[in-house]
């Protein structure tokens, strides 16, 4: 994985609450076991017609709208546990998805996969879609060692919360088997401790 530490980014804004995890990545897509692909798929049935042709008035057929962020409404990520939902967010090139909640499944998911689920108030959430509504060039900083995440349209900024080991993954660029391998000396120390 790729090292997290601090993001500024134009935001793609999904303002719409209670996103599952079958919107996120329809259930025909399942069929795949590896991460390829996935992004295409993102959102397919808000994204695309029947014949496959870009819906227009889809944000992320916006040319309007760009960027490493996606900044979605309250509890995004809910439904079923498919890890494949976080794959097709990462895919599409997302880094960070902001809201004001997110399904626990969703969120573990997504740590899991390099992307980094930052909550704020619903108030911090309606100031970032009113800025975008106003300039779809707007910025937010995510800055991951601090906790810290600006609308920089505003000057604005809220902390978020994050579990100390995800963090350090994230900080360091690595999934958990990564992890573990940075830990070898001291498993194999610990492992000759105990013969």
């Amino acid at each position: 994985m790729e090292k997290f530490i601090t993001l500024t980014s134009t935001v793609v804004p999904l303002p719409i609450e209670n996103v599952d995890t079958d919107q996120i990545i329809p259930a025909r897509f399942l069929k795949a076991t590896d991460k390829n692909g996935f992004g295409d798929n993102l959102f397919a049935d808000w994204r695309y017609n029947k014949d496959g042709s870009p819906k227009a008035d889809f944000v992320l057929n916006n040319s309007a709208y760009s960027g490493s962020v996606l900044v979605a409404g309250k509890n995004f990520g809910s439904g079923s546990s498919r890890e494949h939902a976080a794959w097709a967010v990462a895919g599409y090139g997302f880094k960070v998805v902001v809201s004001s909640f997110f399904a626990d499944i969703f969120r573990n998911n997504a740590l899991n996969n390099g992307v980094l689920p930052v909550i704020v108030s619903t108030e911090f959430l309606s100031e970032i879609f009113k800025a975008v509504n106003s300039d779809a060039k707007m910025t937010v900083t995510v800055d991951l060692e601090n906790q810290t995440i600006t609308n920089n349209a505003t000057g604005t900024s809220e902390s978020f919360e994050i579990n100390p080991y995800k963090k350090e993954c994230l900080l360091s660029g690595l999934d958990d088997i990564d992890y573990l391998l940075s830990k070898k000396d001291l498993i194999e120390a610990y492992e000759a401790s105990r013969k």
